[in-house]
């Protein structure tokens, strides 16, 4: 069996990790596409040395631009690679530009497309990702769901015959750099300038285009982290960056000390050495969970609605409509007493994945 791996984002970079473990042990021949959506050094190459992915067998080099540029430059660079390769399978993750145009031109070439994290639902149509997914599922012959409540919402659709429960490659990643972390073998830990690791703090992250794009919103967000009783490690992802240079905003204040993204290994570090998370991220709102901090996220909605069970994570989508006392005590809160349980799966997703792509072969 040849599999094709697309990717090009960074929380496609951390779940291509385990399925290319997964490969390794295997006679089956997987080739990685390397998109080039995220092009920056700190949400791409580190994540092939960190995690140890193999280095990509091709690189398109799409780079950056609006969501139509961006998706057709993936879509007419990936029609000559799939010719060639002739894949058994095309394996797209996720939910980003990198996801629907690999999807698309796999199928315009017939050939078969299986969708890795296929039915998580936020419902909100306003963002681009949900339009991805929804798109990708509907065009893909296999999905590979990672929770009961993706299956129920692809059943929903009319999909529930190309439907696996395989559980979801993240906890394979998280928990194995968990225990590296732990073990005293992961990265050491990196926090912006400012915050003492031996004294409580928070790791944020801000990067969504409904948070980052309306000036007002944006410094919203900021004056409410920088208003917190802790420091903030906020790891500045290039479109915050961008964005708040051209707002003439400034990320440095208060509670606030901005920093560089972080590669998995370090990520990781730092949420277990923190008090808690605050975030409009999918990805870090999951690990988060898993790694037993509690969460804030900015948003109005969630597609991991199991993290919401027991107050693990607060959906606060405007701060300021919250009391800053309130607001404050909600973000800085202590981790639930409730015992997590097990709505991701057991951490060997990888090895069911490469187990229903063999079995489907046509």
């Amino acid at each position: 069996m040849k599999v094709l791996s697309v990717v090009g984002a960074r929380p496609q970079l951390v779940k291509l990790a385990p399925i290319a473990a997964a490969f390794a042990g295997t006679a089956h021949q997987h080739v990685i596409v390397h998109t080039g959506q995220h092009y920056d050094h700190n949400l791409s190459d580190v994540f092939f040395s960190g995690l140890g992915i193999p280095d990509p067998d091709v690189h398109l080099g799409v780079g950056s631009g609006s969501h139509g540029v961006q998706t057709g430059a993936v879509l007419s660079a990936m029609d000559p690679v799939l010719e060639r390769e002739k894949p058994d399978w095309v394996l797209v993750y996720g939910d980003t530009n990198s996801t629907l145009a690999g999807a698309v031109s796999a199928v315009k070439l017939h050939i078969p497309v299986a969708h890795l994290e296929a039915g998580l639902r936020s419902f909100n149509r306003a963002m681009p990702e949900e339009h991805n997914r929804v798109l990708t599922d509907h065009a893909a012959d296999l999905l590979l769901a990672p929770t009961e409540e993706a299956v129920r919402h692809l059943r929903g659709e009319g999909l529930g015959e190309r439907t696996h429960l395989v559980g979801d490659v993240m906890v394979d990643v998280c928990f194995k750099v968990r225990d590296d972390v732990l073990a005293g073998r992961g990265q050491a830990l990196e926090l912006p300038e400012g915050i003492d690791p031996s004294q409580p703090y928070l790791v944020a992250t801000l990067h969504r285009a409904e948070n980052t794009d309306d000036p007002a919103r944006l410094a919203a967000l900021v004056g409410a982290l920088a208003d917190l009783p802790v420091p903030v490690a906020l790891l500045a992802h290039p479109r915050l960056l961008a964005r708040a240079q051209s707002q003439g905003l400034k990320l440095a204040q208060g509670a606030v000390h901005p920093g560089q993204p972080l590669p998995y290994s370090a990520m990781v570090a730092a949420v277990l050495g923190s008090a808690g998370v605050v975030t409009d991220s999918g990805g870090l709102q999951k690990e988060a969970y898993l790694l037993g901090k509690p969460c804030t996220t900015l948003r109005t909605e969630t597609e991991w609605v199991e993290t919401l069970a027991d107050g693990w994570n607060h959906l606060v989508p405007n701060p300021a409509e919250l009391d800053a006392t309130a607001w404050r005590e909600l973000a800085t809160r202590p981790a639930p007493s409730f015992e997590r349980g097990e709505p991701y799966g057991d951490g060997r997703a990888a090895q069911r994945v490469v187990e229903v792509l063999a079995a489907n072969v046509r």
